[in-house]
């Protein structure tokens, strides 16, 4: 737009007077009357005192809470002959994951057959034994070790069993089946099996990984000079890709007091409700933590600033006919709010919407 056309333009909503003057470092004003119908089109704020803020972004990761997540472990060794869930599926408890075949198991159900029929002779033993002792055709010692031979049958009959309870308790079978059960509710977020997989009894993976998913943690990387900048309590906003402009909100839960080795960050903990299931393990996160500082400063509305010549403006408002630019200097903008560190005085008013007209028109540009 030519400069005849803006003046033009403006001239219907302000009174203009004086003499335009040559621009220096400091725009110096002119007097410009803000009419009525330019009154209804501008905004006035004031600057107040406030405790500044102070923004510190991150990257992060959405991992599952620890403590409402179950690692279903093989209790035998055997072969995996079929798997009922693939990952991400939602599970119930007591829903079958997966079915074995096991040696193991099969061995243990012999061995239950075996103690059994040693218990029944050993009974029948001690029951000979107690009646030939009553009537006094044996020897106390006689009756004492059939109750001992008894009662070692009964110890090795209820090792078996408890075997067996550990080994699946009633999820097992003769034939050596053996069916893995979802221990709780939640969803499959790792699966480490396949049909025809072996598992040795030297196995420590899980086979299974099942998360409720109610509550995620997100794990931020705050790097060596903003360490001092982060505290627990503090509020942290969270952005993912998947949502474009949904924030999700927290705290920051846990600070970690070591650094990784490889990368040199330092681990905070930020714990969320995800009661939709929208947050998933894995997703990569944006992170911005917000603290207040001990410091205060004047504080107006960000968009009350106008940039220019690399310096930051300000129009005061102190009557229709009674206005002035005036440079003022920023500490930083956050959260939309420009803390000032000197030009602008507590209870001043400033204009924060369409406030370049009337910068325009006053610096006489």
């Amino acid at each position: 737009m030519k400069r005849e056309t803006f003046l033009i333009g403006l001239s219907g909503l302000m009174l203009l007077a004086a003499c335009s003057q040559k621009k220096t470092d400091a725009p110096e004003s002119k007097q410009v009357c803000v009419s009525d119908s330019l009154q209804k089109m501008i905004t006035i704020d004031t600057a107040k005192t406030s405790t500044m803020k102070d923004e510190l972004s991150l990257s992060g990761e959405v991992s599952n809470d620890d403590n409402n997540v179950v690692k279903v472990f093989p209790f035998s060794s055997g072969q995996v002959i079929a798997v009922k869930v693939s990952l991400g599926d939602k599970v119930t408890k007591g829903q079958t994951l997966a079915i074995m075949r096991s040696a193991d198991v099969a061995g243990n159900y012999t061995d239950l057959s075996s103690t059994q029929s040693d218990v029944a002779v050993a009974k029948r033993q001690l029951s000979q034994a107690e009646s030939l002792y009553k009537n006094g055709i044996s020897s106390e010692r006689e009756y004492t070790e059939a109750q001992e031979n008894y009662n070692k049958a009964i110890a090795a009959n209820r090792k078996i069993k408890q075997q067996l309870t550990i080994n699946g308790g009633g999820n097992t079978s003769e034939n050596g089946t053996l069916v893995i059960k979802a221990p709780q509710s939640g969803y499959i977020v790792e699966k480490n099996i396949t049909s025809g997989s072996f598992i040795r009894q030297d196995n420590s993976g899980s086979m299974f990984t099942i998360s409720n998913m109610k509550d995620v943690w997100i794990w931020a990387n705050v790097f060596e000079s903003d360490i001092s900048k982060i505290k627990t309590g503090y509020t942290a906003k969270i952005t993912t890709v998947a949502y474009p402009g949904k924030v999700f909100t927290g705290k920051v839960n846990e600070i970690s007091s070591v650094l990784d080795p490889d990368n040199k960050v330092m681990k905070i903990k930020i714990a969320l409700p995800n009661p939709d299931m929208l947050l998933k393990p894995a997703m990569f996160t944006n992170v911005v933590v917000t603290n207040n500082e001990n410091e205060q400063a004047v504080s107006v509305p960000a968009k009350a600033i106008v940039f220019d010549s690399s310096k930051n403006y300000i129009v005061i408002y102190n009557g229709k006919c009674n206005l002035q630019v005036r440079e003022v200097g920023v500490i930083k903008i956050v959260n939309d709010i420009a803390y000032i560190a000197s030009g602008l005085k507590p209870g001043e008013r400033v204009i924060s919407k369409n406030q370049l007209l009337l910068y325009e028109a006053l610096s006489g540009n």
